[in-house]
């Protein structure tokens, strides 16, 4: 059946203006005064390692890094493709009001909540997290299309999109587990007897080799780094306060998760369907039982957003043309309400004089449990070009002979990223122990000189180097960095090579990079 473009843009133009909201509105939602945040610099400095894995994170990130390094790395480009992510996440939300047969009103209801809720702070930042909740999505997509068609193709793309998930952040595999055990307490249980789903399978591993293998002969770093996060953060997570963080992340859109459920249960046409309510608990319990963070629960719900529309669409059609206007008035002012406090509009200023409001609703809160001035990834996003800026001034101090034969050293991946950023070109390529960056270390260096962004080195350290001086430090009172010092350590004696060397094999082997 051919479609002409005229009656494509008959059934989508509002598709197509609700995209472009989306796209402006992530594009807009930050104020100049910020930076890039430290976790989207390590990212960023990925795409000039290509490799098939990475210690922090699987590989997809780094080819749309080095997408973004061909575009010409500005930040305009960093920040359009998370937000592009979102924006085709939308789309497949669309896909799937379709295939549950909803009408315009239920996808502009959809599109709505979505457009204006925590996506789009996930939205904002370049991580993960954006591919992530549009690999899900797909995911759900797919299913359905093999629940109401019965096509083995689908199962493949389903595992295609898994096998993309996968590459761009490992949790997506408590999703599958999520799925397969639904698969088992309802009648989809009969997939394990489709060829075609082994043949799926199959191909979903040979996709997977290239990052099973880079782990395998890295040791399995993901473990090492499960279990440092496990340590350091997850376990400070209490389960009941992981479970109602989901309501907040939900709020007002909570009415469209019990409606699904309330379809998936009680909605005899939804029955088939049941397996992805199913799906959700069972994801949800694995990650409560594992105390993960709230926000790794993203990717469950755009998909029952849409069962609890078209559910309510189906179920009272003449109601659901009043309650739509009014639900999408009321979440755009819930959503204008809170904006100040989940996006970084507010100048630190601002944010300061409107403190109490913030801390009221524990936004100052940092990871080490204390109040800050501002919101930790605020601060996040706050003091990385001045940093940049003094350490290149200070690289430039040394003459050409004397720059060949000097390490820029840093002592995490913020400042080692940041510097790379800004100064790449224009200064020696930044290195540190911390994540990825201790595996990139090149073995052929030779150090005479380290220029060392951080705190000071120990008096044991200083003793190895004929001058030490402190040059600079970062003096923005707003950022996380603020008082990260840079210091240049000049004539190094033979036993530092050996010293530095031997702290790298031993880090390597102990996996202590986190």
């Amino acid at each position: 059946m051919k479609i002409s473009f005229k009656s494509l843009f008959k059934n989508y133009w509002i598709l197509f203006l609700l995209v472009a909201i989306k796209m402006v509105l992530q594009m807009v939602i930050v104020n100049p005064v910020y930076e890039l945040h430290r976790d989207e610099f390590l990212h960023l400095d990925q795409a000039n390692h290509l490799a098939a894995g990475y210690i922090s994170v699987p590989p997809l990130t780094s080819w749309v890094s080095f997408l973004i390094k061909m575009l010409g790395g500005d930040v305009f480009w960093v920040r359009f493709f998370p937000a592009l992510f979102g924006a085709f996440t939308l789309v497949v939300i669309w896909l799937i009001v379709e295939q549950l047969k909803g009408g315009i009103l239920s996808k502009i209801l959809v599109s709505t909540v979505f457009i204006f809720s925590v996506y789009a702070r996930i939205n904002i930042l370049y991580q993960p997290n954006s591919f992530d909740i549009l690999a899900w999505t797909c995911v759900f997509y797919f299913l359905i299309r093999f629940i109401n068609e019965d096509h083995p193709e689908w199962l493949f793309y389903l595992m295609i999109c898994f096998v993309l998930g996968f590459y761009n952040k490992y949790n997506i595999i408590f999703l599958l587990a999520g799925i397969v055990m639904a698969f088992l307490i309802t009648d989809l249980r009969k997939v394990f007897i489709n060829k075609y789903f082994y043949l799926s399978l199959a191909v979903g591993i040979i996709l997977l080799l290239p990052n099973i293998l880079w782990q395998y002969n890295h040791q399995f770093p993901v473990f090492h780094h499960m279990r440092v996060l496990k340590e350091t953060q997850l376990n400070n997570i209490d389960r009941t306060g992981f479970l109602l963080s989901q309501m907040k992340l939900l709020s007002l859109s909570l009415v469209l998760i019990i409606a699904a459920f309330i379809a998936f249960f009680k909605y005899t046409p939804y029955k088939k369907y049941r397996v992805i309510g199913f799906t959700f608990l069972f994801t949800i319990a694995i990650f409560t039982f594992l105390r993960a963070k709230d926000y790794y629960t993203l990717g469950l719900y755009p998909v029952l957003f849409v069962f609890g529309t078209v559910f309510l669409e189906k179920n009272m059609p003449k109601k659901f043309k009043v309650i739509v206007p009014i639900y999408i008035a009321f979440n755009l002012l819930f959503f204008i309400g809170v904006a100040k406090f989940i996006f970084p509009l507010l100048s630190p200023a601002e944010i300061k004089q409107n403190k109490q409001q913030f801390e009221s609703m524990g936004l100052m809160r940092w990871e080490d449990g204390k109040n800050h001035h501002l919101p930790q990834d605020f601060a996040d996003m706050l003091g990385w070009k001045e940093m940049a800026s003094k350490t290149l001034i200070a690289y430039n101090t040394l003459p050409d002979s004397m720059k060949r034969e000097t390490l820029v050293f840093c002592d995490n991946y913020g400042q080692t990223g940041a510097l790379n950023f800004y100064n790449q070109g224009r200064m020696a390529e930044a290195y540190s122990f911390n994540t990825d960056y201790l595996f990139w270390i090149p073995n052929d260096l030779k150090i005479k000189n380290v220029l060392l962004v951080g705190k000071a080195p120990s008096d044991k350290i200083q003793q190895l180097f004929e001058h030490f001086t402190k040059v600079a430090e970062v003096e923005n009172p707003d950022a996380r960095e603020r008082g990260t010092s840079v210091f240049l350590l000049t004539g190094a004696k033979e036993k530092f090579s050996e010293i530095f060397r031997t702290e790298i094999l031993r880090r390597k082997k102990n996996m202590d990079c986190f």
